[in-house]
């Protein structure tokens, strides 16, 4: 496919979309960093909602509308939308800064609804456009318009908790409308997207495709419906059910764990070392760390009724905070950025969906060199993030923020070690074998 207009084509775009979410995480690390470090309120209740807003909402938008449309060709990628989707996220995220800064509650729920008015249009063209068994027939899709529909309620719940904080009298938002609550429901839309791109580009080329199929279609109900009753018993306090709910998820994530290490040996001993895979398989296993300490926060939560602040038990409150940066430095962060040196230069390289539409998205589309950088990025980001989580344990604010710090320089590595690829890669060249 030719673009007609290089600044309106598919590869240019998902080149921006490249450096504008890098950015924003780097932008949101280095200021929690700071924060830890200055002591500031400000900084350390900012730098989550650029996180959330910022990258969360491109994800979904940007990344995960691609992954869709590579399935489902009849869902169009129209490159002008996706830039002011871009643009639109970019403005939610200096409304958001100025809300904070300022202490408007109001301006933070116009925030959340003129996000969720984004999140419409998507949502709306998806079911427009696909018929619902479509939809159900294809495990992967199923998780990443799921996707949209968690981005959509995450949206709706920084608008009510933006109400909720400006008129705190009234009684008309729940209870259950807090700043934790919000932040939980950001971070599950991208959960679910990681989860339907590992089977999508891992698994489901396995030789057993149709038991693979059955068992992560068996997953994207426990998974998502897990979730979804763990949130229940959470609200009414129910300790039991927390336990077994978390304790189903953590086995659950185990399973998934020991299988990519026997997928990603494979391929590695077959192919070639893919540092894509290296990043998914840290991902998992710090979504491994991530329900450990869950679990362990559920049980020092025990007594402690949902909305209270602190959340948990004061003297655990390490665990309430290691439990959230392994899922968002961790499991999140490392994972999109295994899924960012898979579809982006793919993207690249055809300046269309063709390659991850012919199943050619693992080839080797980058040079030795650049691989090799992308292996010494991962070592540093693990390193670091092992950093964050002692920091927490043995409560040094310095380690905390040298650790950020070095966590954010390096998730800002991936643009310098992509630009060149992506600019030299561009055209109709095929991938090397």
């Amino acid at each position: 496919m030719q673009p007609t207009s290089h600044t309106e084509s598919t590869g240019s775009v998902a080149r921006q979309f490249l450096y504008v979410t890098i950015s924003v995480i780097t932008v949101a690390a280095l200021l929690g960093a700071l924060g830890a470090v200055a002591g500031s309120h400000f900084l350390n209740q900012l730098h989550p909602y650029l996180f959330f807003i910022g990258f969360g909402n491109l994800a979904i938008l940007i990344f995960n509308r691609y992954l869709t449309s590579a399935i489902y060709p009849e869902l169009k990628i129209s490159p002008p939308r996706q830039r002011r989707y871009i643009y639109a996220v970019l403005l939610s995220l200096v409304s958001i800064t100025v809300a904070v800064w300022m202490q408007w509650p109001l301006l933070k729920a116009l925030t959340g609804l003129f996000l969720m008015i984004i999140v419409m249009g998507p949502l709306y063209e998806i079911f427009t456009t696909l018929s619902i068994p479509k939809i159900w027939k294809d495990v992967s899709v199923r998780y990443y318009i799921f996707d949209v529909i968690f981005l959509l309620n995450a949206n709706l719940g920084l608008f009510t908790l933006g109400l909720k904080e400006a008129f705190p009298e009234q009684g008309l938002i729940p209870f259950f409308v807090t700043q934790s609550a919000y932040f939980l429901g950001s971070s599950f839309p991208l959960s679910i997207s990681v989860m339907g791109f590992l089977y999508t580009y891992a698994w489901k080329q396995s030789p057993k495709r149709e038991l693979i199929t059955r068992l992560f279609s068996l997953w994207f109900y426990t998974f998502v419906g897990g979730v979804l009753v763990f949130l229940i018993v959470i609200l009414i306090g129910h300790y039991f059910g927390m336990m077994l709910v978390s304790h189903v998820l953590l086995f659950g994530v185990m399973a998934i764990l020991w299988g990519f290490a026997a997928y990603l040996y494979t391929f590695f001993k077959k192919n070639f070392h893919h540092p894509a895979l290296a990043f998914l398989f840290s991902g998992l296993s710090l979504l491994f760390a991530t329900s450990a300490y869950g679990i362990m926060n559920v049980y020092f939560i025990k007594g402690i009724p949902f909305g209270a602040h602190p959340p948990i038990s004061p003297d655990a409150m390490w665990i309430y905070h290691s439990h959230t940066h392994a899922a968002l430095l961790g499991w999140i962060t490392f994972s999109f950025i295994g899924m960012i040196y898979i579809v982006i230069p793919a993207i690249v390289r055809k300046d269309s969906l063709e390659m991850l539409q012919e199943g050619q998205a693992l080839s080797r589309l980058l040079s030795s060199a650049a691989m090799d950088r992308a292996f010494m990025q991962l070592t540093v980001m693990l390193v670091s993030a092992t950093g964050v989580l002692l920091a927490f344990f043995i409560e040094n604010a310095v380690l905390l923020g040298l650790s950020g710090l070095v966590f954010g320089l390096a998730v800002l590595f991936l643009s310098f070690n992509l630009h060149r690829e992506l600019h030299a890669g561009s055209g109709d060249n095929g991938p090397s074998a």
